[in-house]
Order: C-alpha cells, then sequence, then structure tokens
C-alpha cells in the first residue's frame, strides 16, 4: 500500500489548486489514516438517552455504588439521627408522672392519736397531671413532623454519596480515556519528530525543528506521569468512599464516549421531579407544617391543666376510713402574657418557613432551567466535535505535516496544529464529561448552580480545530477539588454541574 504522505505529495504535485477533482481526492487522502481518530467519534451516537432516573452505569459502578452506600459512615449518623428523633415522639405526647402522697394527721401533740381520736389519721393521696384535651396530640404532631423533617437528611446523605461516587467514577473514566489520548497522540508526535529529522539530515530542515519536537515529545511524557498519578488518586478516591483498601485495583470497561449525552426531559417534568424529590425541600415543607402545630399548640396552651387526686385516709380503731377526690385548675394569671408572646412567635415562625419553602422552590426551577439551558449548549457543542471538528482538526494536522514534508509550511504550523487536535480531543471528552455531571447534578437535586458556561473548544481564530488559546484542558492541569454538585474537573468547561 501507497504511504498517505506520498499518496498526498503526488496529489499536491498533480495540481490540485487547478482541479476540483484532485481538490476531492486531497481532502480523500486526508481523512484516510489520521483522521481515523476522529472517524471513530461518529461512530457513537449522536445522542443517548439517559434521563436522570436512568444515569449511564457498568457493573463496576454498580459494585461501588453498592459499597459506598454500605460503608458510607455519613449515612449511618443520619439515619441514627432519625431514629433517635422518632423516639421524642412518644416522649412527646407522654402524660407526667403521677404524684403519691402518704402523709399524717395527728390530734395534739401528746402522742399518736390515730385510732384514738377521730380526727387523726393517715393519708394516701394520689395525682395526676392532666394537659387541656387535645394538647397532647398536638405536642406528638409537632415533634412527628420534626422527625420527618430530620428524615430528610438520609435521603441527601444518599443522594449525595450516589452523585459523590458517580462523579468519582466518571472523573476517572475521563483520566483514563486522557491516558488512551496521550498514547494515540505520541503516535503523531514521533511521525513528526522523524520528518523533521529527515528534513535536517537532508538539509531541508532546521536543527530547532529536531529540538522542538523531542521537547514535545518529553513534554508529552510529562502529561503521561501527571495523569498516570491522577489516575491512582482517583482510583484512591473512590475505594474510600466505598470502603475498600485504597490500592485496590479498580478496572474499568466503559469509555467517556460511550456515555453520549443524557436526556433531562421537558422543562416541566424535570422540574416537578425536582420539586418532589428535593431532601431540602421536603425538609422545609415538614418544618412549615410544625411551625403551624406549633402555632395550633401555643394557642391551646392558653387553656388551663388539670390536676386529679384521690386519697384514702384510714382511721384505725373503730373510726371508718375516710376518702378525698379533687380536681384542680392552673389559672394562666402570669403566663398568660407569655403564651401571647409564644402564639406570635409561632406565627412569625410559620410565616418564615412559608417563605422559605417558596424561596427554596424558585431555586430549584431555577437549577432545572440552568442545567437545561447548559445540556443543550453542550448538546449542540457535542454535535459540532461529531459533525466535523474533530475531522477538521485531525485533516489540518495531516495537511500540515504533509506540507511540512515539502517545505511549504514552517514547523510551528505543525507543533499549533498537533496541538489543536489535544486540545480539541480533550474538550471532546471534557464537553461529554460536563454533560454527564449536569444529569448527576439532576439526579442528586443539587441546589449549585451552574457557575459557568463555555465549551471548551469554541475558542475562535487560529488553525481549524487549534482554538484562539490552549485551555487548561490542554495543558494537563491538576485536578480541583469537588463541591456538592460540583465535579472535581480539571479544567472543566462547566463547574458547579
Amino acid at each position: 500500500m501507497q504511504p498517505t504522505h506520498d499518496i498526498s505529495r503526488s496529489v499536491l504535485a498533480s495540481g490540485w489548486r487547478r482541479s476540483p477533482r484532485g481538490h476531492l481526492a486531497l481532502v480523500l487522502v486526508l481523512l484516510s489514516p489520521l483522521v481515523a481518530l476522529a472517524r471513530e467519534e461518529t461512530r457513537t451516537p449522536v445522542t443517548r438517552a439517559a434521563p436522570a432516573s436512568a444515569l449511564p452505569t457498568d457493573a463496576t459502578l454498580e459494585q461501588l455504588l453498592a459499597e459506598a452506600l454500605e460503608a458510607r459512615p455519613e449515612l449511618r449518623q443520619a439515619e441514627a439521627q432519625v431514629r433517635a428523633a422518632r423516639e421524642r415522639v412518644p416522649q412527646a405526647g407522654a402524660l407526667p408522672d403521677p404524684v403519691l402522697q402518704v402523709g399524717i394527721q395527728n390530734d395534739g401533740f401528746d402522742g399518736l392519736m390515730i385510732g384514738e381520736m377521730e380526727g387523726s389519721y393517715i393519708s394516701i393521696m394520689a395525682s395526676q397531671a392532666l394537659p387541656f384535651p387535645g394538647k397532647r396530640a398536638l405536642r406528638t404532631e409537632v415533634a412527628r413532623l420534626g422527625a420527618t423533617a430530620v428524615s430528610a437528611r438520609v435521603a441527601r446523605a444518599r443522594l449525595s454519596i450516589e452523585a459523590e461516587v458517580r462523579r468519582g467514577y466518571l472523573d476517572l473514566l475521563l483520566t483514563r480515556e486522557r491516558l488512551v489520548l496521550l498514547d494515540r497522540l505520541q503516535a503523531l508526535w514521533k511521525q513528526s519528530a522523524d520528518m523533521a529529522r529527515i528534513r535536517y539530515e537532508t538539509g531541508e530542515g532546521a536543527q530547532s525543528d529536531l529540538l522542538r519536537a523531542q521537547l514535545e515529545l518529553n513534554r508529552l511524557r510529562q502529561r503521561q506521569l501527571a495523569l498516570r498519578a491522577e489516575e491512582r488518586v482517583r482510583v484512591q478516591s473512590l475505594n474510600r468512599q466505598s470502603g475498600r483498601p485504597l490500592d485496590e485495583p479498580l478496572p474499568t470497561t466503559t469509555r467517556v464516549r460511550d456515555v453520549g449525552v443524557p436526556e433531562l426531559g421537558d422543562r416541566e417534568a424535570a422540574e416537578r421531579d425536582s420539586l418532589e424529590r428535593s431532601p431540602e425541600l421536603a425538609e422545609r415543607r415538614a418544618l412549615m407544617a410544625q411551625a403551624e402545630q406549633q402555632m395550633a399548640l401555643a394557642r391551646r396552651e392558653r387553656l388551663p391543666d388539670f390536676t386529679v387526686s384521690a386519697g384514702v385516709m384510714p382511721r384505725g380503731g373503730d373510726f371508718p376510713p375516710m376518702w378525698q377526690a379533687s380536681v384542680g385548675v392552673n389559672l394562666p394569671v402570669f403566663s398568660g402574657r407569655m403564651r401571647s408572646r409564644v402564639v406570635a412567635e409561632s406565627g412569625a415562625q410559620t410565616e418564615s418557613t412559608t417563605h422559605a419553602v417558596a424561596a427554596l422552590e424558585q431555586d430549584l426551577r431555577l437549577r432545572v432551567r440552568e442545567r437545561l439551558i447548559a445540556l443543550e449548549a453542550l448538546r449542540d457543542t457535542v454535535a459540532i466535535y461529531r459533525d466535523g471538528l474533530l475531522m477538521q482538526s485531525a485533516a489540518t494536522a495531516e495537511s500540515t505535516l504533509t506540507q511540512y514534508r515539502v517545505g511549504r509550511a514552517s514547523f510551528a504550523s505543525v507543533l499549533e496544529a498537533n496541538t489543536g487536535i489535544i486540545r480539541d480531543e480533550e474538550d471532546y471528552l471534557r464537553t461529554l464529561v460536563d454533560a454527564q455531571r449536569l444529569a448527576i447534578a439532576q439526579a442528586e437535586v443539587s441546589l449549585e448552580p451552574v457557575a459557568s458556561m463555555g465549551g471548551g473548544g469554541q475558542g475562535a481564530g487560529g488553525m481549524p480545530g487549534a482554538g484562539s488559546a490552549p485551555s487548561a484542558s490542554a495543558r494537563g492541569a491538576a485536578p480541583a477539588g469537588s463541591a456538592p454538585g460540583a465535579a472535581p474537573s480539571t479544567s472543566s468547561s462547566m463547574s458547579g454541574m
């Protein structure tokens, strides 16, 4: 088979600029070997339906999620808090303990006159305080709603753990795919270095071109070392999240480019899903209902409580025993003003929680719309990559290398074109990862905003596929920390998703 570069050179020599057929032949040649890198992207589906409720997964991720939900102490802590809150419910509605009184009444101080004097006796009294009807039920309801509010923390812990593991796994896939990408692009740099060496040995090229090619190869090796270290860190992080030994291997088979672009559904469905599943909203709604019951309880606390007492008084001797029964009512003489303040406080608390619920609903709707807008932009960006940008970038690199071989392009152009391939490929992968982060954030019902928008490879100017300025992703930056709803990414074009 004739080498591609020889074919390109022959096509160029045949005067392709003057012939449309020659032009077409040159394009086909340029799209043959190196462009296979871009062809692989076009074989993947443009859009893969992955609603928030059905995030892409595999056996390894499923195992990590199961182990994380079993091992994470945060979830056990939240469950213990719920058990404690539920134990307070029966306490709130319980009656106070009865009071038993034993006494003696004696006539005179000359001796014990029980059985001898009619007015001397031993008294055995029991009394029970009884709240006004309805108070115990309201206290029980207030405690029950408090337990309901606390139970939302379990849902939040579970959602956060799942999202954290999914983001960590996604980062691991991205790191490993970037390593594969560097291996493939290293071959391109070796090809450029060989061509620079040939031109230098034949006296057609400068020694600086050869040295620059070798420099770029060493920089690629530096990036590989950094990415391999990053891969180890991500494996250890996932193992820690799942309660595994830190150094346990974590083989993966899924690729980032295979997960596709998720679908969050239509706006109304996504908003309804967030409002229904948000643990924070469920907690605030429970607190709002609790505040309403507290206000009703505060009003009922104005009503008096009762104290029921009964007792027997054996007198001894021939005297028959006596008995006593009474009902007492406390008079709210001094607590009336305090009760009014309590009612006013409960009313203000109810109003506050009502507004808090409304504000949170607005935030949730806003987050959903932000994610939908961002996802639409990412989907269009992915389409640009798949529909031509990746192929154009590869074709540009091939064409530049071919022109450099015949002395029609500088080696600086080759460097720029090769850098463009690296940046476009990595930005493409990051765009897919950013789209998945949006789906994870939606599944997590995250309140974190989509901090910034801007496709990694959308810079203008420069050579096709090269972008106007190198992004941090192209520089192989170290990963940053994560936040709830925000993925740890080296230089994600979207953070806080």
